[in-house]
């Protein structure tokens, strides 16, 4: 909970007084409280700053590479900051509304404009994928990028966890036949149907972004992998910017990464899924 100074801290630097503090969903990196104020309701994401340091300086970053990008709604970034031990990010409080018949439509041409702005391969800086780090360094091709700066550090970190894998080479080089020579888009990064909200008029809105400038289809990998978005939105995307051929024969591929990632961060089945991935492509 936020003790009763952490919350007179929280009214100083807002110069308001706060009214109510109710705990929302949270997990295991982040608690999530909604602030109620006199003048505005904020959502406030607390974790501590030595286990994750810069993490929410580096959603602030993502979230606006986003907003920039001229394609989805994100929250507004009111403060980040530290109290004692604690890190925190300020957010404005958006209301939620329902789905509307044109959701999919929407979702899938915002989708392809942000997919559209595009950079070197990488980041300006690295950030996290959950509670792990993310390396973004420059890379010239999508090949590169996925390999140095996606599998090797996840596989070297399930290593070093125990776990085994075997022909990673013969798996590199399977897949340099198959990844596209495209230029790097820019990625939410962590898109699971859990990162997004809808607006009050019904409208996507991204949230806890992983952002990077990277290989398109990992956006579109992930939302396959654990489900709830509808097929349409990807028919929609494809109207602005189609994806190349055989794009669905390498969902897997990219999928590999964020399972590598659950291998890390929660081991058990996901180690069966990796391997079953490296046999597929190898």
């Amino acid at each position: 909970m936020l003790n009763e100074t952490f919350k007179k801290y929280l009214s100083e630097i807002l110069d308001a007084q706060i009214k109510e503090v109710s705990p929302l969903y949270g997990g295991d990196i982040n608690d999530v409280y909604k602030v109620e104020t006199f003048s505005q309701d904020l959502i406030i994401k607390v974790n501590s700053a030595r286990k994750f340091p810069n993490m929410f300086e580096l959603e602030a970053l993502g979230l606006q590479y986003i907003a920039d990008s001229n394609s989805f709604a994100t929250p507004k970034v009111i403060k980040t900051g530290y109290f004692k031990d604690q890190s925190f990010i300020l957010l404005e409080y958006l209301q939620s509304g329902n789905e509307t018949t044109n959701f999919s439509k929407k979702f899938g041409h915002q989708l392809a404009a942000m997919h559209k702005n595009t950079d070197a391969f990488g980041f300006e800086k690295d950030n996290y994928i959950g509670s792990l780090p993310q390396y973004n360094a420059t890379e010239n091709n999508a090949l590169d990028f996925y390999i140095n700066q996606r599998l090797e550090p996840q596989f070297k970190m399930a290593t070093e966890r125990g776990y085994r894998f075997s022909n990673l080479e013969g798996f590199y080089t399977e897949i340099s036949k198959l990844i596209p020579k495209e230029p790097a888009a820019l990625i939410h990064g962590d898109l699971w149907s859990g990162n997004y909200m809808l607006g009050k008029n019904g409208e996507p809105i991204l949230i806890d972004p992983a952002t990077c400038y990277a290989p398109r289809e990992m956006d579109i990998a992930l939302m396959y992998l654990f489900g709830g978005f509808e097929s349409e939105i990807f028919d929609h995307y494809n109207e602005i910017f189609p994806l190349q051929q055989g794009w669905k024969e390498r969902i897997r591929l990219w999928q590999l990464y964020y399972i590598l990632a659950h291998v890390n961060l929660f081991g058990g089945n996901y180690y069966a899924s990796a391997k079953a991935i490296l046999q597929e492509y190898s």
